[in-house]
């Protein structure tokens, strides 16, 4: 049985790290990174991979670089045949990249080379992609450069958000990655280039782009909505108050009024006015502070009425 090491952090990483350990594959080191503050008490705790590793009683190490030779020293003294990574948020110096016999395997949240980078899964909802997947790369010096190794395709649905779309691909990566190693410890794990067109770059959110603007046409800002659920959630301000829109549809129209308007109110959703004269029906809302609703309950405690406005939100 080949030793698998495993570097990563979040709770994408973590459903590699319990599929690798279910199939039975040893694994004497965790790399994660250290813990940090979480929440709104902002409470300093352990990674989802750390948290797993701890259940299942595995060495981590969680050192915050990896590019000096006194921060590499403990990880290197460990031998392995290959190195699992995914999404660990450290750059892999080339020491690390050769440490294991095998090398090391990346689990990325694209088709790659479409969306190499931070933000795959976002970017691939933002930009209306019809399908996404997981690829499995022979990691290089490069950023999501290396050859492909295994990769299987994922349609997008139309209510796909990045919550649900992460959870899908976490398990279908946790799958894909037992598989390549059972491919390795035969020795049938083929590689191959990746295709040199179509490459793009999936750059990390950043929380000035939440703010939606009415004047995109509805289809545009409900794959924004959608993008951005659950972080950091869309905004807009509504009478001087920063609200996040959670769940909303685009609808067809060949309406003439304001941008950000409302213009209908009723059981399903609080439709707003968009630059394409479609309208975005919002269905599920939230008031700073307050508790994500459904926008039946949203109205009884912020009252609207149609020629309200929504503004883009600061």
């Amino acid at each position: 049985m080949i030793r698998v090491g495993f570097a990563g952090t979040p709770p994408f990483a973590a459903a590699a790290l319990v599929a690798i350990l279910d199939a039975g594959f040893p694994v004497p080191i965790v790399l994660t990174r250290p813990d940090r503050p979480r929440g709104r008490g902002l409470k300093v705790l352990p990674s989802a991979v750390k948290d797993i590793a701890h259940q299942r009683g595995l060495a981590v190490l969680d050192p915050p670089t990896l590019t000096t030779a006194g921060s590499r020293a403990a990880v290197l003294a460990i031998p392995l045949d290959v190195l699992v990574v995914a999404a660990y948020g450290l750059l892999l110096p080339p020491e690390i990249l050769a440490w294991p016999v095998r090398g090391c395997v990346n689990i990325h949240a694209s088709l790659l080379p479409r969306w190499r980078g931070a933000a795959p899964i976002e970017r691939a909802i933002l930009e209306g992609d019809a399908e996404t997947g997981i690829s499995l790369m022979q990691m290089d010096a490069g950023l999501d450069t290396g050859d492909m190794l295994l990769a299987e395709r994922v349609a997008i649905g139309p209510d796909d958000t990045t919550g649900s779309l992460h959870d899908q691909l976490a398990a279908l990566g946790g799958r894909l990655v037992v598989e390549a190693l059972e491919l390795a410890a035969c020795g049938g794990l083929k590689r191959a280039p990746q295709p040199a067109e179509g490459v793009t770059y999936a750059n990390k959110i950043e929380k000035s782009e939440s703010p939606i603007d009415w004047a995109q046409p509805a289809q545009v800002i409900a794959r924004r909505v959608r993008a951005f659920n659950p972080a950091p959630g869309a905004t807009a301000v509504l009478g001087g108050e920063t609200i996040k829109v959670w769940r909303a549809h685009a609808l067809d129209g060949r309406g003439s009024v304001a941008p950000g308007t409302v213009v209908a109110i009723d059981g399903r959703g609080i439709g707003v006015a968009c630059g394409d004269g479609g309208r975005l029906e919002i269905v599920e809302l939230q008031r700073a502070g307050g508790k994500r609703l459904a926008a039946a309950d949203f109205l009884r405690g912020f009252p609207l009425e149609p020629g309200s406005r929504f503004e883009p939100a600061a």
